[in-house]
């Protein structure tokens, strides 16, 4: 009996639908897997980008399905993004601000690194004197050079993009270049077996579609895995409104080198930063602010007397309580929706997938491994986001709603009891591949202000010299280019397809 899973379906035209079908129809041999792809995507649902940024994993995605850098660059009005800048996170003060950076500091033992940083320089925030990447995002500097091989950095990056550019990139490489089959169609129905399994979806114009293996990428409307119970985290993140604006910016100003997120009465706005323009949004609750309240936050944020005209987004923190069930994986917002944790997932998804492929017989197994996996990493997103909250010293019902134990989830609570005493170790964290690592739980308790543990009974040991890394610092900002200059060498390089991009 033939267990070879080959014929893959896939639902939905955003995001993370183009990236699962470039993933797959990539991955497979031509002759070894004679794997086909099939897109299904309504007719009827635009992708829409408000500008949105991504982790470094990025790069290694678009290098597995064949897009260059520049081509990228070009295509997705995408820039680089160097990490977070949080903004009155802590107390709301003008000068409450802290850097979450990509690249990890000086490889150390975290006691004696966080001691270093005390005994030289504890006047100056924590990210600053443990890596160079805060000086390199303040001065919107690329973190590579033009001659540099395609995404290759002199410090680990990822990107500011139009979500809805690079759907439509992914798209074009996918079917031209990839041969995905693509189905504009609306979906009607979905046959199944007798054990629950997907058969085929229907639809209205090319009928049955049939396949082994089923994508669901439909977005909120879970078409094929709807009836899977949602597990709802609202309860410990508050958050389900947001407002978006696209702001047009000078085409010689600088472009910013981080996704700025500045806290406010009851949530955050984000700003992250293109080289055509900006995207803005207002992060919420609905329970704690109302919508005109939320407009008129975003309009003070923006410093417009004029009115605007935000695209109104609704959500709800939470996920699936299976994200495989039978031979469909829900993928993207059919998965679950938790903030600032997008397309990340999306590639962790297909990652698992791909490591794994299943195969009919093996398919329960995979199945339940993954679900277990993605159940471990959904609740580390919801402990990592929580964190942010739970440090904060804002006044507030917003803000003391979050330091209310009973929101805060047992395993972070145990965490941070810990963490008064020490600051975190890989061995908090045991996975192989954790979404967080230890080094970004130091940023956000340090740069919001969490005491430093002092030293133990046992001393912190020979503690590491910060010299160097202060010399790494002022190397970097004398060799690399602002952003800009780097995206316009780009776009010289490439004039044909700039005019096609940008015209």
């Amino acid at each position: 009996m033939d267990t070879a899973i080959t014929k893959i379906v896939i639902v939905g035209g955003g995001t993370a639908s183009w990236l699962a079908a470039c993933r797959i129809a990539a991955a497979a041999h031509p002759a070894a897997d004679p794997i086909t792809v099939t897109l299904v995507e309504s007719p009827d649902v635009p992708t829409n980008g408000v500008g949105e940024g991504t982790w470094p994993t990025m790069r290694a995605t678009l290098e597995r399905i064949g897009i260059g850098e520049a081509d990228f660059l070009l295509a997705c009005d995408a820039s680089f993004k160097h990490g977070s800048r949080f903004r009155g996170w802590a107390i709301g003060a003008p000068d409450d601000v802290y850097f979450l950076p990509f690249r990890p500091p000086v490889e150390s033992d975290p006691r004696t690194l966080v001691a270093a940083w005390q005994a030289e320089a504890a006047g100056e925030p924590f990210a600053d004197v443990v890596t160079p990447q805060p000086h390199v995002a303040r001065q919107c500097l690329a973190p590579r050079q033009r001659a540099m091989p395609d995404f290759a950095g002199a410090l680990s990056y990822g990107y500011h993009l139009d979500a809805g550019k690079l759907a439509a990139l992914l798209q074009r490489h996918a079917t031209e270049k990839l041969g995905v089959r693509h189905l504009r169609d609306h979906v009607t129905g979905v046959d199944r077996a007798n054990d629950g399994t997907v058969t085929a979806v229907r639809t209205r114009d090319n009928g049955a579609v049939a396949g082994d293996l089923f994508l669901d990428c439909s977005g909120h409307a879970a078409l094929l895995v709807g009836d899977v119970p949602f597990i709802d985290r609202s309860d410990v993140l508050f958050n389900d409104r947001a407002l978006a604006v696209q702001v047009p910016v000078a085409l010689d100003s600088p472009i910013a080198a981080q996704t700025d997120a500045t806290a406010h009465a009851a949530g955050w706005i984000w700003d992250v930063g293109l080289p055509t323009r900006r995207g803005v949004g207002c992060v919420y609750s609905s329970a704690h602010m109302s919508d005109d309240e939320a407009l008129a936050t975003l309009a003070a944020y923006l410093g417009t007397p004029e009115p605007i005209a935000p695209r109104r987004l609704r959500s709800r923190s939470g996920h699936r309580a299976r994200f495989w069930t039978g031979n469909c994986l829900a993928i993207g917002l059919s998965a679950g929706f938790l903030e600032a944790s997008g397309i990340v997932t999306v590639e962790l998804s297909l990652d698992a997938l791909l490591d794994d492929w299943p195969t009919r017989a093996t398919m329960p197994l995979v199945a339940a491994r993954f679900n277990t996996l993605f159940r471990y990493r959904w609740d580390r997103i919801v402990e990592f986001l929580k964190l942010h909250y739970v440090l904060s010293r804002r006044e507030g019902r917003y803000w003391q709603d979050h330091r209310d134990p009973a929101s805060i989830p047992p395993r972070l609570a145990e965490l941070l009891a810990l963490w008064q005493h020490r600051p975190p170790l890989r061995t908090d964290l045991p996975m192989v591949d954790e979404m967080f690592p230890a080094a970004s739980y130091h940023y956000i308790l340090y740069g919001m202000g969490a005491s430093p543990p002092a030293t133990g009974p046992l001393g912190a040991g020979a503690l590491p010299s910060l010299a160097p890394i202060a010399q790494r610092t002022r190397s970097m900002v004398a060799a690399l280019p602002p952003i800009r200059a780097n995206l316009n060498a780009c776009r010289a390089a490439r004039q044909p397809i700039a005019m096609e991009q940008f015209s």
